[in-house]
C-alpha cells in the first residue's frame, strides 16, 4: 500500500482548513514511507522558514516510524548521538510537536509535518486531521516490546 499525491494532497487541503479556523498560516508536508516528499504548501502569510520546518518534521515521522513528540526523550537522553544522527539522513531528524506518521492498518505510509501555530497547535493539526482522515495514531513506544505511546506514558 502506498501513499498517493491525492490523499496528501487531501491532508494538506485539511491542514491549511483548520489553520484558517484558527487563524494561523501554516505550512504542511507529507512525505512517503521513504521521507521523499510527496507535496509541500505554504498559506498565504505563512513565515518563509516554515515550510522547510514542516519538511524535516514530516521526514522525521517517516523515517524514525513514529510522531516526532516520541523522540524527544531520546534527544533529551542521548543528545550527542541524536545531534548525529540529525545530520545522517536527506533532511535533520527533529524531536518535537508537528510532524506525525502516517500510519493505516498496521503499515507506515509516510509522514505528515506542521508548522506556523504553537507547538501544540501544530501537533493537534495532525492529529485532528489524520484522526478524521481514517488514519492510525497508535504508536509502539520506543525500547518497549508491545506497548503503546499511550501506555507507556510517552504520549
Amino acid at each position: 500500500m502506498k501513499l498517493t499525491l491525492e490523499e496528501a494532497e487531501q491532508i494538506i487541503e485539511a491542514v491549511l482548513k483548520q489553520g484558517q479556523s484558527l487563524g494561523k498560516a501554516l505550512s504542511v508536508a507529507v512525505v512517503d514511507e521513504g521521507g521523499f516528499l510527496k507535496s509541500v504548501k505554504r498559506a498565504d502569510g505563512a513565515r518563509p522558514l516554515t515550510p522547510s520546518i514542516a519538511l524535516a518534521k514530516a521526514y522525521s515521522a517517516a523515517v524514525m516510524e513514529r510522531p516526532t513528540t516520541m523522540l524527544k526523550d531520546w534527544a533529551n537522553s542521548n543528545p550527542g548521538f541524536f545531534a548525529s544522527l540529525s545530520t545522517m539522513g536527506t533532511h535533520p531528524i527533529v524531536a518535537t510537536e508537528g510532524g506525525v506518521t502516517i500510519k493505516r492498518d498496521g503499515e507506515i505510509l509516510g509522514g505528515l509535518g506542521v508548522s506556523g501555530g504553537t507547538p501544540a497547535e501544530d501537533q493537534q493539526a495532525c492529529d485532528d486531521v489524520l484522526a478524521a482522515l481514517g488514519y492510525e495514531l497508535e504508536f509502539r513506544a520506543w525500547g518497549k516490546p508491545g506497548k503503546s505511546a499511550d501506555e507507556a506514558g510517552e504520549k
